[in-house]
């Protein structure tokens, strides 16, 4: 049986199409996933293979659920410097965002009213957007005075209930004093820390994809 060339062509173009428009609908399905956080996001004092984007890329490596990871965390952020650049930074259109801001506040001894205005108005911002916003709570040292600490670390539970978020009390739970999970400066995790980061922070943002 003779098969004409056009036949063929046509064959080999139909097959291209549905390829392509396959390829389409399936970056569609794709999960955007923001770290909007500072310094212990951004992956400070690390190289690109080792930061919280890689690790967290990781755990989904044998999950079905397509994500797309968007570090938008930068060294240094206070609150306020969050909320000045948030517009800007959503313009990504991000379905999920892990809001990790608030350490260097406390740091820098701002107060922690100020702290929580800002992050109200980057929760409010985020939700008029869609996404869905995974809060991630800092903690106060105790050499900050007992009323600083509580204030301050009251902060995340008060906007996490006044918002209905998904809640992660301590990004540095277990990693926090641990000299084997933290590099030189005792304040940034090291490799390893990085990934008990990622493990903690993974169910969180299961929760997360699941209210999409």
């Amino acid at each position: 049986m003779i098969i004409s060339k056009n036949i063929v062509l046509k064959a080999i173009f139909i097959t291209l199409l549905l390829s392509f428009i396959s390829s389409i609908q399936s970056a569609e399905k794709s999960i955007k996933i923001m770290l909007y956080g500072d310094s212990l996001m951004a992956g400070y004092g690390l190289p690109q293979n080792e930061n919280l984007v890689t690790q967290i890329k990781q755990k989904f490596k044998h999950n079905s659920k397509q994500i797309t990871l968007i570090n938008a965390s930068a060294s240094g952020n206070t609150s306020s410097n969050g909320l000045a650049r948030l517009d800007w930074s959503l313009l990504d259109q991000p379905d999920i965002v892990i809001v990790g801001l608030g350490s260097n506040d406390m740091l820098r001894g701002i107060d922690p009213k100020l702290t929580q205005q800002n992050l109200d108005k980057i929760i409010t911002k985020i939700n008029k957007t869609g996404a869905i916003v995974i809060l991630v709570g800092a903690r106060s040292p105790a050499n900050m005075g007992p009323d600083y600490q509580t204030q301050f670390d009251q902060t995340y539970l008060t906007l996490s209930q006044k918002h209905g978020l998904i809640f992660m009390p301590f990004l540095l739970e277990g990693i926090a004093l641990e000299k084997e999970y933290l590099q030189g400066d005792y304040k940034h995790p090291n490799a390893e820390g990085v990934k008990l980061m990622a493990n903690n922070l993974y169910p969180f943002i299961l929760k997360g994809i699941d209210l999409l």
